[in-house]
């Protein structure tokens, strides 16, 4: 089958997503001007450089309440920081739950009946529970083609990491089985893991 995006694919559901999977969720957290925690998934996500630790994500739609995109960028767009909460396996309805188009005025973490914790370098909340949060601040946002499509970028200033989840000095995914996005509704859990040596190694 070979199909161009603009013509349509003329199957039941968009397979695009199908196609890059897995995708690892940021869990992004803001903080809105008027001091209202908001907590949403984005499945756009990853790293994107080491030196220093650098984050996207992507926002691909928007809300009636806000002008042209969602509460996450409107958010990251007037205050300049954000953190990206790792999900887990555990976590997994909680992420869900906080998926909704809710109002910008609703709290997301209580919402999903999660506890917030106090972020160290920048002025936001995290998932206490998170197995990982990586504290960032803004470095830019680029418009993308398309009606709402939109890439955050931003540098990590703290690091956070559950105790349970350091085994010998590594951090063990293993410990609390990360999600990831797969296509249309679908989601698959890391608990597998197999290492390869690059040649010359």
């Amino acid at each position: 089958m070979f199909y161009r995006p603009e013509d349509g694919h003329g199957l039941p559901h968009n397979p695009f997503n199908a196609i890059v999977t897995p995708r690892p969720i940021g869990w992004i957290s803001s903080r809105s001007p008027d001091g209202v925690n908001n907590l949403a998934p984005y499945s756009f996500f990853n790293a994107v450089a080491y030196t220093p630790p650098q984050v996207m994500f992507a926002s691909t739609s928007s809300k009636p309440d806000q002008q042209g995109t969602k509460d996450s960028v409107a958010n990251i767009e007037a205050t300049g920081v954000f953190c990206v909460n790792v999900v887990s396996y555990a976590l997994r309805d909680a992420m869900n739950a906080s998926s909704g188009a809710l109002p910008k005025d609703v709290d997301e973490f209580a919402h999903a009946g999660l506890e917030a914790a106090d972020c160290k370098t920048i002025a936001c909340s995290r998932v206490a529970a998170a197995p990982a949060a990586l504290e960032c601040k803004l470095t830019q946002i680029v418009t993308l083609p398309g009606e709402a499509n939109k890439v955050v970028f931003g540098e990590v200033t703290g690091v956070h990491m559950r105790d349970d989840c350091l085994r010998d000095g590594t951090f063990d995914v293993t410990a609390f089985q990360p999600l990831a996005r797969l296509g249309y509704r679908d989601y698959s859990v890391v608990r597998d893991l197999f290492s390869l040596s690059r040649p010359g190694d």
